[in-house]
């Protein structure tokens, strides 16, 4: 009884803070929802006070808040909350239906008949988004295509036992004395979080271009002059492949966290060892009062910091690296460029200006080619204090000073929905940054040289 009254309170305050929070201003996508169908609701907001608020009730009723930044918040309602909050919220609000619909076998089927893929415009591969079989077979296929530049590497076994494939994209050139030209590691990695299938289309649709020299417009084989490219398209293999079978918008790992447990998976972005914490407060302040952590939680960061077999196998191999000079994360959604550091938004990296330089750049650079505004900043102030992160490892421990994760398009209207028709577009303006990025450290690198 008394965790009914709890629960009803909640409800109560949630809807409270909604009205404060100027839900005619929500952005309308669609009028009915569709039976059986979860909704986003999006909410603007003016008062940081009222914003926390709102995000503590979120985080209380283990809603799935899906984006948050100084200007929106969207916040996914399913089926099963859907129901009871409709008629509560439904007045002076708006909403938007996420895209849900995973692609029936006999069209990947048609589609995996000659995916043509050593022609970038030709090419039907990236025409749409891929299961996790397919992708591994189009990672087979470069390997098999250009066996002199690709090399597919093994990087660990997942929790649920798939392997992990990382593909190494590499020209072996000699200098004058005949002797192998040593080169910079860049390290690119697509989505740790599952439902986030953008992120993994652009890693694969990146590193086709470093294979192909043809059209020169959309080729980036010049990178190979001095990097070594390191591409992780699926780091959550099994997690991803759980969006295609069971969940489209299952956000961690599949991990399972004790024979007793009904909840499964961690959230892999919270659970790198620089900085990590037990805490997951969007509002970045403690809570008055300590709860127990909820495994439940889309945001579980795990017990200790790598607990998740999934970010021991990318740090591992990232560790095995030499030369690494730079690393993308690759996420969704937000248009963003971010810096380190996510954990604090009070502490500097050493490199903080080289840092914000080279993401201005790289986001006007990604701006030329189809108008896309890319917002720029430090990830904690982007978004919220998230400890654990990824690229604050990569900056803070493996020594990657050029260190950034980039929110790829769009801003909400499709959100983790993005239609399989901006792959293209977007793959090509993640290698304008990818470009922009790598001769800022090859100038960097140069200029250093000169006495």
């Amino acid at each position: 009884m008394k965790r009914a009254i709890t629960t009803t309170a909640l409800w109560a305050a949630f809807i409270l803070m909604a009205e404060s929070l100027k839900l005619s201003e929500q952005v309308v996508f669609t009028k009915t929802p569709t039976q059986g169908q979860g909704i986003v609701r999006r909410y603007t907001h003016e008062l940081a006070q009222d914003v926390d608020e709102l995000l503590r009730i979120a985080q209380d009723l283990n809603l799935d808040i899906w984006h948050h930044d100084s200007k929106q918040l969207d916040i996914y309602f399913p089926t099963t909350t859907t129901a009871s909050l409709h008629p509560a919220l439904s007045r002076n609000t708006s909403y938007f239906e996420p895209y849900s619909e995973v692609p029936s076998p006999q069209l990947l089927a048609q589609n995996a008949i000659g995916w043509n893929i050593s022609d970038l415009r030709a090419s039907t591969f990236h025409l749409s988004y891929h299961p996790l079989y397919e992708i591994d077979s189009f990672l087979e296929e470069m390997a098999n295509e250009w066996r002199d530049l690709v090399e597919l590497i093994d990087i660990g076994a997942s929790a649920e036992g798939r392997k992990t494939l990382a593909v190494k994209i590499a020209r072996t050139d000699l200098n004058k004395k005949g002797k192998r030209v040593k080169k910079f590691a860049y390290v690119i990695q697509g989505a740790q979080h599952a439902r986030e299938w953008i992120a993994t289309a652009t890693a694969l649709y990146f590193a086709n271009t470093l294979v192909v020299q043809k059209p020169k417009s959309l080729s980036h084989h010049k990178l190979l002059d001095h990097f070594d490219f390191y591409i992780i398209p699926t780091p959550n293999p099994d997690g991803y492949e759980y969006t295609w079978t069971e969940d489209r918008f299952w956000y961690k790992n599949r991990q399972s966290l004790g024979s007793d447990e009904r909840c499964f998976g961690l959230d892999l972005n919270r659970n790198w060892g620089y900085q990590w914490s037990e805490e997951t407060d969007f509002a970045g302040k403690p809570p008055k009062k300590k709860l127990p952590k909820d495994k439940c939680s889309h945001w579980y960061p795990g017990s200790r910091p790598f607990e998740a077999p999934e970010v021991v196998n990318v740090a591992t191999f990232v560790s095995s690296l030499k030369r690494k000079m730079a690393f993308l994360d690759l996420r969704s959604y937000g248009q963003m460029l971010s810096t380190p550091y996510s954990y604090s938004c009070h502490d500097l990296p050493a490199d903080a200006e080289d840092l914000l330089e080279a993401a201005m750049g790289a986001a006007q650079a990604a701006k030329k080619l189809y108008g896309t505004s890319i917002q720029t900043g430090m990830l904690c102030e982007m978004l919220y204090p998230a400890p654990g992160n990824i690229i604050d490892w990569m900056y803070g421990s493996a020594n990657v000073k050029s260190s950034f994760a980039a929110h790829l398009p769009d801003t909400g209207t499709y959100g983790f929905s993005l239609p399989p028709t901006w792959i293209k577009p977007v793959g090509e303006e993640v290698g304008k940054i990818i470009d922009y990025l790598a001769k800022f450290i090859v100038n960097q690198v140069c200029s250093a040289a000169i006495p």
